[in-house]
């Protein structure tokens, strides 16, 4: 019943992981907007969520299972690629984070990592109520 559950739940779970880790990479190059020769970096998310609901994730290791009863994991959680983002307009330090962009995708991106979190939240909400019968 469990397993059921948890892969009810698995792909809000996994499209929020990620979500979080965008808005890490966002963050991070709003914070070093005026760092020189810093380069904005970014993933692709809807290419990161497709790998990861498949079983796909970039770069994955496998760990060493030294027992049968081992249960087999991958190191990291969701590791996915970062590309460098093309810059809109040629800095005159390197630097290739452009602000409204950054805001932009930042603010776009909370939005949808707070929708998902409403989403989940109904979502457990109804198998709570299926599982006490009401």
């Amino acid at each position: 019943m469990i397993s059921k559950i948890q892969n009810a739940l698995l792909f809000q779970h996994q499209a929020l992981s990620l979500r979080a880790n965008r808005q890490q990479v966002l963050a991070g190059n709003i914070a070093n907007a005026d760092t020189p020769h810093y380069q904005a970096r970014d993933f692709d998310f809807s290419a990161a969520l497709q790998n990861a609901v498949s079983g796909r994730s970039a770069g994955s290791l496998q760990l060493a299972m030294t027992s049968p009863r081992h249960t087999p994991g991958a190191a990291g959680s969701l590791p996915v690629t970062l590309m460098y983002r093309q810059p809109t307009q040629a800095s005159a330090d390197g630097n290739t984070v452009d602000m409204d962009v950054e805001r932009a995708q930042f603010a776009e991106n909370a939005f949808f990592y707070e929708a998902g979190l409403t989403f989940l939240s109904g979502r457990i909400r109804t198998l709570q109520t299926a599982i006490q019968g009401q």
